[in-house]
């Protein structure tokens, strides 16, 4: 979709983003420019409900994570990622994150991917119920004392790992 952003940040690193950024595009177009006004200029009152939203699912998430042995992070301040370390379950961020696809149906990605090895990149904008049973699942599938099956409404997984 149309993205439009900005960066606050000391003199020397934004003159580093700048010369990245004006290599790699020309520059929105006139139509997100225009977009860009509209939605700055507009009715916000749907960004503190938004926000209200993005707080409590961060707050949700953030209480899930806690409840896991080992993995440790910093309260989110201003994205809807969460960056935990889940070195303690698996030092490599991708090796971990393919598990908890294939096994779990979790999507996550790689801290690799961000410089941060060891970590996992998730997402809280869903709703509380998809945050929660998506917490479920991993702590279903990195706990060894785990039952051997898990029902997520009319789903059963059924653990063929160690």
């Amino acid at each position: 979709g149309f993205r439009i952003g900005w960066a606050v940040a000391n003199r020397r690193l934004i003159e580093v983003m700048t010369n990245i950024q004006s290599h790699e595009t020309s520059g929105p177009s006139a139509l997100l420019q225009h977009a860009a006004v509209g939605a700055l200029n507009g009715i916000q009152s749907s960004v503190g409900s938004l926000r209200t939203t993005l707080e409590n699912n961060r707050n949700v998430l953030v209480e899930q994570l806690r409840s896991f042995d080992g993995v440790r992070l910093e309260v989110p301040g201003g994205t809807f990622y969460s960056f935990p370390d889940f070195s303690h379950y698996d030092k490599s961020s991708e090796k971990l994150s393919k598990f908890l696809l294939e096994k779990v149906q979790v999507v996550t990605v790689p801290g690799k991917e961000f410089g941060r090895e060891g970590h996992l990149r998730i997402s809280f904008c869903g709703s509380v119920k998809e945050i929660t049973e998506g917490i479920d699942r991993m702590k279903w599938a990195l706990d060894p004392n785990s039952p051997n099956e898990l029902y997520i409404g009319q789903r059963k997984l059924v653990r063929d790992w160690k």
